[in-house]
């Protein structure tokens, strides 16, 4: 019989199953009424005390329990026990959806604001010139948006093909005079690395717009064990659509720009360090979880040790108490764990954090990451600490060579993460992104 379900079992028994003193059997009406108030029935159970030599919880003088009885209750006791554990982690099941609702509205509201910027925009300075071509950027901001969601989507690709579409129509819209046909055109794009028509300008946006991404979905991944919570995001500032001069447009256009970095900036700087709070917090819950859980509502209490449960009768416990981790249960009396074997569910979820932990790291620096379906991700029971939807799509990754990380996965408090140019917040790709773009019809 596990450890726990004896556990609670015997509290529940121990005041009513005792050894008897006396020569006369006593009546058994009293545990009678308690088992039947527990939805048990009472065939089997006997009228008057019995001997317990058989028993492995239960007294083993003169009792009313029984075999069956132990068992019933002990079920009883496991599913009381794990409805406590899971009720236990809801607090911090909540927490984590939290924090991946915050971050992944936030960045999903940032794109939809860019979007609805360049389209505005745009409209307004080109009316039906980008009206014919509107579907273009709509279409990328489509595939960025796959690409943010999950696997399937190469966001290499995705930019280059903007690029290349976007050169065949302004191709055509500026030599209307001249009969372009498919040939014509595909020999334009195999010289596009020759003759750079935009310049520097998408090498220097796929570089950030890649970042930009890769850290974003790594961090909204690397919380999806999170579930649904409402979120209610800042928008981004709307580009103005008309001005006097083109250099009052150009310097609104910094303005807005600026304005917008400016906010985008301190709102996800401040949800990467509630992530890192939160985090910090939950360092110590598996530690903390036996003492939240023996509490005066299950147990006898710290102060009353002498109606404690101690594995064999109601008193208190002598062995010495093991420390916490694994190393410190060889000497657990009792606990049967063969140290040099571990849990398997268990070791899955530290490689599973392992393997974020260097993601994340590698996503800062600017490096690539391979993301793979979840179909291949590592199987296991798991901990039933995320929703199903949620965890189905969390993807596996495969992360390149790099430097070991450090202790901790995220800064020290004294060491607080500042941004640098290889370091490019994800607003500020979106950005760059409406800004190049207008750049080219200019």
């Amino acid at each position: 019989m596990d450890f726990p379900c004896a556990f609670f079992f015997c509290l529940l028994a121990v005041p009513v199953f005792g050894d008897n003193t006396s020569s006369k059997p006593r009546s058994c009406s009293d545990v009678r009424h308690f088992y039947s108030g527990k939805g048990f029935s009472l065939s089997g159970v006997p009228q008057t005390e019995i001997s317990g030599e058989h028993l492995r919880v239960c007294s083993q003088g003169y009792t009313c329990c029984t075999s069956a009885m132990e068992e019933s209750l002990a079920s009883m006791s496991r599913r009381e026990f794990e409805a406590l554990v899971n009720e236990a982690g809801r607090s911090l099941q909540s927490s984590l959806n939290g924090q991946y609702r915050n971050f992944d509205g936030y960045f999903l509201e940032l794109l939809n604001g860019s979007e609805r910027s360049l389209q505005e925009s745009f409209l307004a300075i080109y009316g039906q010139l980008y009206s014919q071509n509107a579907h273009i950027f709509q279409d990328l901001y489509a595939e960025l948006r796959r690409y943010h969601r999950g696997p399937g989507v190469n966001l290499e690709e995705v930019l280059n093909d903007f690029w290349a579409r976007l050169l065949d129509r302004l191709f055509k819209v500026y030599n209307p005079q001249y009969a372009i046909g498919d040939e014509y055109l595909e020999c334009t794009a195999k010289q596009t690395e020759t003759l750079r028509p935009f310049g520097d300008v998408p090498r220097d946006l796929k570089l950030k717009a890649t970042r930009g991404f890769i850290a974003a979905r790594s961090f909204v991944q690397g919380l999806t064990v999170a579930g649904d919570v409402v979120f209610q995001a800042c928008g981004t500032p709307r580009l103005a659509t008309t001005h006097s001069s083109g250099e009052t447009k150009k310097r609104a256009s910094t303005a807005v720009e600026s304005n917008t970095h400016l906010t985008a900036s301190v709102k996800l700087e401040k949800l990467v360090s509630d992530v890192t709070s939160k985090l910090r917090e939950m360092q110590q819950y598996w530690v903390q979880l036996p003492n939240a859980l023996c509490n005066d509502k299950v147990t006898a209490g710290a102060s009353n040790e002498d109606k404690c449960w101690n594995g064999m009768g109601r008193a208190r416990y002598l062995p010495e108490v093991m420390g916490d981790g694994l190393a410190s249960q060889i000497n657990n009396p009792e606990v049967e764990i063969d140290i040099t074997k571990p849990d398997m569910t268990i070791r899955q979820q530290i490689m599973q954090l392992k393997i974020m932990t260097n993601r994340l790291k590698n996503a800062f620096n600017g490096n690539d990451v391979d993301f793979q379906d979840a179909t291949d991700d590592v199987s296991g029971s798991g901990s039933g600490m995320c929703a199903d939807e949620l965890c189905a799509r969390s993807p596996r990754v495969i992360i390149p060579s790099t430097d070991r990380p450090k202790v901790y996965a995220y800064p020290a408090e004294n060491k607080k993460v500042k941004s640098t140019g290889s370091r490019i917040h994800p607003c500020i790709a979106l950005l760059l992104l409406s800004l190049a773009t207008l750049s080219l019809w200019r």
